[in-house]
C-alpha cells in the first residue's frame, strides 16, 4: 500500500465508503436510528477520529483488544490515514477497515458501536456531541473540552441520549493507582489538606509561521470544522496547534488535567472557591501564546488547597519525575508517580512504597502507557455492555477539565478567580466570563 497519495486521490478512493451521505449527521437524516444493540459477547465496533501521532497509538491500542475491531479511520490526513492502515493491517490482519476524511460519514453506519475521539482540542466536545446524537458511545481523550460551556453541554447530553462518554484520563484505571487512591481515603496520611501536581519538558521553539497553500494532503477547512476560519501556516499542524488558544488550551490542559485529575480524586473535591494562575511565554518569542511556564492554584472551601506547575521548556524533574502528583497531609505524604506510589512520614521517611516495573514516560507523546491504557478502555466496554460504572465518567471528566480551564482563564485576564462552589462557575467577573465559551464557525455551533 503505498503512502505517497495525494489528497485528490484520497478522496477518490474513498468515495465508495462516503456514499452512505445522504444526510444524518450531515443535513437530512436522523441517525439516532443507526444505534445497534450490543450483546454482552459481541465485538464492539470502533471508529476513530484523528489518527495521527496519539491517535495512530490509540487505534493500535483499541485494535489489540480481542473484543473490538476498529472498522472504520477518519481523519483529514491522507498520509495519517495510510500509516494507521498499515498498522491496523498488522495488528488484525482479518479486519477491514474503511478510510473517511469527514467523520461524520463513519457516524451514519449502523456498523459502528463508539466513536475514539483523538482529534485537536477545539473538535473534542463538537464531535462527542455528534457521535451521541448518533446513537454511538463516546471515548474523548482530555480534555473532554475546549472550553467550559463545551463541558457542561457535554455532560446534559450524556444524559438525555443514554450514552456513555469515558475520557481518557487513563490513570483513573491503574491498579496501583486506585489503591493509592483508597489508601489516602483510608488515612494513610492522616487528613490530606494539599495536593501538588506538575509536568516538566523541554519542548523547543516553533518559530513564527508563514502563510502558505495547504498541502494537498490535508483537508484544513475540514481540520478546523467548528472554529472560525484563519489562513492556514506552515507551524501550526499537527502539534503546534496545542499552544494558540484558538485550537489548542496549552500544557494545563495538554498534561495538567491528568495530575489536577488525580489532585481533585485524591483530595474528594469537586469545585474551588478561588483560582489563580501567574506565569507566560518565558522561554522563546515565537507565535506559541499560552503559557510556557505556569502555576496554578486552587482553593477549595474545607480547608483545602492543591496548585499545578507546568514549565514546557526546562524539563529539570521534581520529586525525580517528569510528572507527578503529590499528597500531604497531616501524618505524612504520598507521592504517585506513573503507577507507583510511596507513602511518606512527617519525617520524610519511606513508609510503603508500591513498585511497577514498567517505567511510563509522560514525555512519549504517543503511547506513555498501552498495557494500562488497556484497562481503561476495558472499563469503558463493560460500561457499554454491562453497564459497569466508568472510571472516569463525563461527569468527573469535566470537573477536573473545568479546573484548568479556570486557571487559564485566571491566567489570560491576569486576576483570581472567584468561584461559586455549588456550580464552578465565576462570580461576577464580566472579563472572565467572556472567555466561558467559545464563537463558532457559523453553522457549527454545538446543540443539543
Amino acid at each position: 500500500m503505498t503512502t505517497t497519495n495525494t489528497r485528490r486521490e484520497f478522496l477518490r478512493k474513498s468515495v465508495a465508503a462516503s456514499a452512505v451521505v445522504a444526510g444524518g449527521i450531515l443535513p437530512g437524516i436522523s441517525a439516532l436510528s443507526y444505534s445497534r444493540i450490543l450483546g454482552s459477547n459481541e465485538k464492539i465496533r470502533i471508529s476513530m477520529m484523528g489518527v495521527n501521532s496519539r491517535g495512530n497509538a490509540l487505534a493500535q491500542t483499541f485494535a489489540g483488544q480481542t473484543d473490538c475491531e476498529v472498522i472504520h479511520i477518519c481523519d483529514v490526513d491522507s498520509r495519517a490515514i495510510e500509516k494507521c492502515r498499515k498498522m491496523l493491517y498488522g495488528v488484525k490482519k482479518n479486519v477491514e477497515t474503511t478510510a473517511f476524511e469527514d467523520f461524520r460519514q463513519s457516524l451514519e453506519s449502523k456498523d459502528i458501536d463508539a466513536l475514539v475521539v483523538a482529534a485537536p482540542d477545539h473538535w473534542h466536545a463538537p464531535a462527542a456531541l455528534l457521535a451521541i446524537q448518533a446513537g454511538k458511545h463516546v471515548y474523548v481523550e482530555k480534555p473532554c473540552s475546549h472550553n467550559p460551556a463545551e463541558g457542561e453541554l457535554l455532560v446534559k447530553a450524556s444524559g438525555k441520549y443514554g450514552k456513555v462518554i469515558q475520557m481518557g484520563n487513563q490513570r483513573r484505571s491503574y491498579p496501583n493507582v486506585i489503591n493509592a487512591i483508597q489508601e489516602l481515603k483510608s488515612g494513610a496520611i492522616g487528613r490530606p489538606y494539599l495536593g501538588k501536581g506538575w509536568y516538566t519538558n523541554n519542548r523547543g521553539p516553533i518559530g513564527i509561521g508563514k502563510e502558505a497553500a495547504v498541502p494537498d494532503w490535508l483537508n484544513w477547512d475540514l481540520w478546523q470544522g467548528p472554529a472560525p476560519r484563519k489562513a492556514f501556516k506552515d507551524n501550526i499542524v499537527h502539534y503546534n496547534w496545542h499552544w494558540r488558544w484558538h485550537w489548542g488550551t496549552g500544557e494545563a490542559l495538554n498534561n495538567g488535567t491528568h495530575m489536577v485529575d488525580l489532585l481533585r480524586w485524591g483530595l474528594g473535591v469537586d469545585y474551588p472557591t478561588k483560582v489563580s494562575s501567574f506565569g507566560g511565554r518565558y522561554r522563546y518569542q515565537d507565535d506559541w501564546e499560552t503559557p510556557d511556564t505556569q502555576i496554578i492554584n486552587f482553593e477549595f472551601g474545607n480547608n483545602v488547597a492543591m496548585t499545578w506547575e507546568g514549565r514546557s521548556c526546562n524539563g529539570k524533574n521534581i520529586e525525580g519525575s517528569t510528572v507527578g502528583a503529590l499528597f500531604y497531609g497531616e501524618n505524612g505524604s504520598l507521592l504517585i508517580d506513573g503507577n507507583t506510589y510511596t507513602i511518606f512520614d512527617l519525617q520524610s521517611k519511606v513508609v510503603k512504597e508500591v513498585k511497577d516495573e514498567k517505567i511510563i514516560d509522560a514525555r512519549n507523546l504517543s503511547n506513555p502507557g498501552a498495557d494500562l491504557d488497556s484497562l481503561h478502555i476495558q472499563n469503558f466496554f463493560a460500561s457499554i455492555k454491562n453497564g459497569e460504572k466508568l472510571n472516569s465518567d463525563i461527569d468527573s471528566g469535566h470537573k477536573s477539565t473545568l479546573l484548568v480551564q479556570l486557571g487559564n482563564i485566571s491566567q489570560r485576564v491576569g486576576h483570581m478567580l472567584n468561584i461559586d462552589q455549588k456550580t464552578g462557575h465565576i462570580i461576577k467577573d464580566k472579563e472572565a466570563e467572556c472567555f466561558w465559551q467559545r464563537t463558532y464557525e457559523k453553522g457549527w455551533e454545538m446543540k443539543l
